[in-house]
């Protein structure tokens, strides 16, 4: 609250700082029948905190009238009526305020002012508080127009966002076998101790030995240990 006191209070002391006092009809006029007053206010800007000026002499005067009596020159209303010859006249308000002199035939013949009164001071030039760049929007490409496949694919789910990852190849259970698990090639004499019992209790062969009926059973023990794993390997 004591902030906006402040503003308030330091807005005003500019507005006052920045006030002018303009006086009617120029250096070298004046509020009378001589004087292009109407030429002089086409001249010069009025802001609310200004001040106009009336210096005449006493066969003149100034009467603040409505507009239709500015128009009409008609004295019989008026606002406003100042006859000391040095009239200060504080512009309070935005707006048009209509002057004229009460002396008969002087309005006439020229002495009346139309003052448009700004809400803003014109000392200050527009470009003093340019406007905020706005950054033109970016043109949209095909890819971000609405209903575009690639519009709905996420980071995430873009083809082109994560490279494809083959599956690693699946290892089989023959793999994984330890090289004690690996088949061995019988010898010529395995090949003949695991033949058939019928082979070789043929009367045509001689009986087996003691050494191939240990080899026999150490296969047989081994082909039953590799079918084990291979069972547990799946």
């Amino acid at each position: 609250m004591a902030m906006l006191k402040t503003l308030v209070c330091l807005a005003m002391l500019v507005q006052l700082a920045m006030a002018a006092t303009h006086t009617v009809g120029g250096a070298n006029g004046g509020w009378d029948s001589s004087t292009d007053v109407q030429t002089w206010v086409a001249s010069h800007k009025f802001s609310v905190g200004d001040n106009l000026l009336f210096q005449y002499t006493p066969n003149h005067d100034v009467l603040e009238v409505t507009k239709a009596d500015y128009d009409s020159c008609q004295t019989s209303s008026p606002l406003g009526t100042y006859s000391d010859g040095n009239t200060l006249v504080p512009l309070t308000s935005p707006g048009k305020r209509y002057f004229i002199c009460g002396t008969i035939g002087h309005c006439s013949q020229g002495m009346k002012i139309e003052i448009n009164t700004l809400a803003t001071s014109p000392s200050i030039p527009p470009s003093a508080s340019p406007a905020p760049k706005t950054s033109p929007s970016p043109a949209k490409t095909p890819e971000s127009t609405a209903g575009s496949p690639s519009s709905t694919l996420s980071p995430e789910t873009s083809p082109s966002a994560t490279p494809s990852v083959s599956p690693a190849p699946e290892m089989s259970p023959l793999t994984t076998k330890t090289p004690e698990s690996a088949p061995v090639s019988p010898s010529p004499a395995d090949v003949t101790s695991m033949e058939s019992p019928e082979t070789a209790s043929s009367p045509s062969g001689p009986p087996p030995s003691p050494a191939n009926r240990n080899r026999f059973q150490r296969c047989l023990t081994f082909g039953f240990g590799l079918l084990l794993l291979v069972l547990l390997a799946l």
